[in-house]
């Protein structure tokens, strides 16, 4: 008859020749995943700012402000037109916070005295519909919303100088092909004049005597 202290000892050798007994069976997996592509729309721009930070919307019904969440604020280039847009993702789960274009007419400034938030308003993208939005976004320290500002302003800026530039050169090239136009029409206005007056006295004559012969037209 066993003693009890023997009774656990049989169990743990009986276990222990389970675990090492292999059935030499193989477990397919259910699902096959496949590599896929991810495309963030950010692929033909270029970030020239990244910050974490924390974002809030104000709530108009409500009169309060709400959290959009935490993640990181880009400012994003596009290589081919030079504007520049704002775009925030929650850290988690990479749903946008904010998505908008930084406009000439856009200007940043500091929320109640507070060195780490700032404020703003822009007609926001992130839910799919225009929306006129007022966000205030706070970053860990003073010298991250400093950053974010003054990058903010410089693009700001940048934007209505690029596009003062633009309509510039768009009416000086209105302006040339006005002009080019312009003397087209008087060179041809001059070739005319000089074709009617190189005409020989002669043959003035005859156009006027054929002219002359001809019979009236009968009533």
């Amino acid at each position: 008859m066993a003693t009890k202290d023997e009774e656990p000892r049989e169990e743990e050798e009986a276990t222990g020749a389970a675990e090492d007994e292999d059935t030499g069976a193989q477990v397919a997996p259910i699902v096959r995943l496949e590599e896929v592509a991810v495309t963030t729309g950010e692929e033909d721009e270029d970030a020239i700012l990244d910050l974490k930070s924390k974002l809030y919307r104000f709530d108009k019904e409500g009169k309060q402000w709400k959290e959009r969440g935490a993640g990181s604020v880009k400012l994003l280039k596009h290589k081919h037109t030079g504007k520049v847009r704002l775009v925030m993702r929650q850290s988690k789960t990479l749903k946008i916070c904010a998505n908008h274009l930084v406009l000439p007419t856009m200007s940043v400034q500091e929320h109640a005295g507070n060195e780490k938030s700032c404020v703003w308003h822009a007609p926001d993208f992130a839910d799919g519909e225009l929306k006129d939005e007022m966000f205030c976004i706070r970053f860990p320290s003073v010298e991250n919303c400093k950053t974010f500002m003054e990058m903010f302003q410089e693009v700001a800026e940048s934007q209505n100088k690029r596009e003062e530039h633009e309509d510039a050169s768009a009416t000086a090239g209105l302006l040339e092909k006005l002009s080019v136009e312009d003397k087209k029409a008087e060179s041809d206005e001059k070739a005319k004049v000089d074709t009617q007056e190189n005409v020989p006295a002669s043959d003035k004559n005859v156009s006027e005597t054929k002219d002359e012969e001809k019979p009236a037209s009968s009533t």
